[in-house]
């Protein structure tokens, strides 16, 4: 026989899984954040020596991979292993630029985490949240690449992206 609370589970579980398929476009990565196909933004930023930046110093001169990133993000933690070893194969033919957001974070602390991860790859700071902004960012280790003309061509977000095909799709060679 079953019990109340174990039809109550059963119900929430099946009116979940009848609502999945609804839910299932919202989830993809290319529909979240800035549009595949448009052209990327300029975007003012500072550097960790606090110096003005902007992301326009990088685009349309070459492919570029761009991470919004926190130092305490656990996605962007699992997506680092694989983002360095993206920046030693494909650099310099494709730009690698971090984005530090200032939620709960100061420069020194990005600078401190950065040296102590061997980062070598460009590393801004959005003190104002601009480049958020102008990017439609949903979330931390968001994902953004620019083929040589600046249009965008990937985004994704969380831990597990496939950055290699991403890169591909950048450099044209996909």
């Amino acid at each position: 026989m079953m019990t109340r609370s174990s039809f109550v589970r059963l119900m929430a579980a099946a009116t979940f899984a009848a609502a999945l398929p609804t839910l299932a476009p919202a989830l993809h990565a290319q529909d979240i954040g800035i549009d595949v196909g448009t052209k990327a933004p300029a975007a003012p930023l500072q550097t960790l020596d606090g110096k003005p930046a902007n992301l326009s110093e990088f685009i349309g001169k070459s492919p570029v991979l761009i991470e919004f990133w926190a130092t305490w993000c656990p996605n962007c933690r699992e997506l680092e292993p694989t983002l360095l070893k993206m920046v030693k194969k494909y650099s310099p033919r494709m730009q690698f630029v971090g984005v530090a957001v200032s939620v709960n974070e100061s420069p020194e602390l990005v600078k401190r985490y950065a040296a102590k991860h061997d980062f070598t790859h460009h590393i801004l700071y959005d003190k104002t949240g601009d480049a958020l902004t102008a990017y439609n960012v949903p979330a931390t280790s968001y994902i953004v690449v620019l083929d040589k003309s600046g249009t965008v061509v990937y985004t994704g977000l969380g831990g597990d992206q496939n950055l290699e095909a991403a890169i591909e799709k950048g450099l044209g060679t996909e």
